[in-house]
């Protein structure tokens, strides 16, 4: 007897069934139990060494006259531009009607909201005094202090509480039907109770989907904009000082380009390990790796024309401490970051243009992961570079990363690692009604 081929109904309720399984039956597997151990350990670390920090202050860092700032910016550009390609793929694609987002939605804003909840505290840290940070906020006080409202400081700082809100909600809103399943298919009380909370009641009723269809687009009507803008309002932070190489009109663009650059990088180096771990090939294509790889292609085109263009304004302009900063980032003591950032951001990128490299993993993989730290390279040779020679000898000075530098650094990679792991063991790794969805468009029969 042959057997009846598969139904799209059948196909639906079989990748339901598949995706709820890693969360609810897949068995806890030794890997993940020793990712989580390591990532709790130097988040444990982590803690201490912010407790040292706050008790000491920033004197434990390498930072000093001139450069005042030092490992706490870099790496809060740095997590910041990892936070924003997350939102961008899952908003504007969505708004474009792209069905091949649904593979890397879930996963790239899961990043999105971990990276900004990471890259927030950096600024906390680097005041000195965190516990002034409410300061920042805009309200009555018996001292009559008010922001200053024309410091591109604050707006960065508005700009990110919007971005951290709109992010969130768009995340937990595009969950809501797919923590109903895990709702409905969870066999333990616990589980029941935990997704039934989570859930808000879902039922799955026409006005719920009517609601959450506008709510959505809404949503990412406003994540899209807010991408451009966040990036923007860093970007000015720098471009409104008058240190050379900082005082630009270039960087707003440049910040964007980059920022979509190192999280489209990120979004890639995760979705390949992802489906091979947990057999998601039929969801996470070689369709999506491929695309995935084209965007991070054109990212990189955009970020050598601006390096390109950086180079060209110092020398049109001839102002002679531009031209001094850019020979102090060719052949200065920090010239190994200048170098190594180009190769990595701009010409490692170019093997993508092979159709038979973009099929390999190995590659791929490579390629992405010199991307993220390329653009951390960069963030600091932005910033070191700019501030270590200044107008005068006597502004002259030489930065050197102590070991808490180091510290807070991977601190906040273990922390990354540690939010991530949770995430997949306990929320779904796909969204499964917009794959179901999808299914049913394709095939409606």
């Amino acid at each position: 007897m042959s057997e009846p081929s598969a139904s799209p109904a059948n196909a639906a309720a079989a990748m339901t069934d598949g995706v709820t399984a890693i969360t609810l039956e897949r068995p806890t597997g030794m890997g993940w139990m020793v990712g989580v151990a390591v990532a709790a350990l130097v988040v444990v670390l982590f803690t201490a060494a912010l407790g040292y920090l706050f008790m000491t202050g920033v004197g434990i860092w390498g930072i000093n006259i001139p450069v005042a700032w030092g490992f706490a910016l870099v790496n809060y550009v740095w997590w910041i531009g990892i936070a924003m390609a997350g939102t961008f793929i899952s908003a504007a694609l969505l708004l474009l009607r792209q069905g091949w987002r649904s593979g890397v939605s879930r996963f790239a804003e899961t990043m999105t909201v971990i990276a900004l909840v990471i890259a927030g505290l950096f600024p906390i840290m680097h005041l000195g005094r965190p516990w002034f940070a409410y300061w920042l906020f805009p309200y009555p006080n018996a001292m009559g202090l008010w922001p200053q409202w024309r410091s591109a400081l604050v707006w960065d700082f508005v700009a990110i509480a919007c971005y951290v809100v709109v992010s969130l909600m768009f995340w937990y809103l595009a969950m809501l039907p797919d923590l109903a399943s895990l709702r409905d298919r969870a066999r333990r009380r616990g589980a029941q109770v935990f997704y039934g909370l989570l859930a808000l009641g879902w039922r799955g009723e026409a006005r719920h989907w009517q609601r959450h269809e506008s709510a959505s687009r809404l949503l990412a009507g406003f994540a899209v904009p807010l991408v451009f803008m966040v990036h923007s309002m860093v970007a000015l932070d720098f471009s409104e000082g008058l240190a050379p190489g900082w005082h630009t009109t270039l960087f707003p663009p440049f910040f964007v380009a980059g920022a979509l650059f190192s999280g489209f990088a990120v979004v890639l180096a995760m979705a390949i390990p992802l489906r091979r771990i947990y057999g998601l090939q039929d969801h996470i294509t070689d369709l999506h790796v491929d695309r995935l790889a084209r965007l991070l292609l054109a990212a990189s085109l955009v970020m050598a024309y601006s390096y390109a263009l950086e180079l060209f304004g110092g020398l049109y302009t001839g102002d002679h401490h531009e031209l001094a900063m850019l020979e102090n980032r060719m052949t200065g003591i920090y010239a190994p970051a200048y170098w190594t950032t180009l190769v990595l951001n701009a010409l490692l990128p170019q093997l993508l243009w092979s159709r038979r490299l973009r099929a390999r993993e190995g590659v791929l993989l490579t390629v992405s992961v010199g991307v993220i730290v390329g653009m951390w390279l960069e963030r600091f040779m932005l910033v070191i570079t700019s501030l270590y020679r200044g107008f005068m000898p006597s502004d002259y000075g030489t930065f050197y990363p102590t070991m808490w530098d180091w510290a807070h650094l991977l601190g906040s990679l273990g922390l990354c690692a540690l939010l991530f792991l949770l995430f997949l063991r306990l929320l779904p790794l796909l969204p499964m009604f917009e794959i179901r969805r999808q299914m049913h468009e394709e095939d409606p029969s």
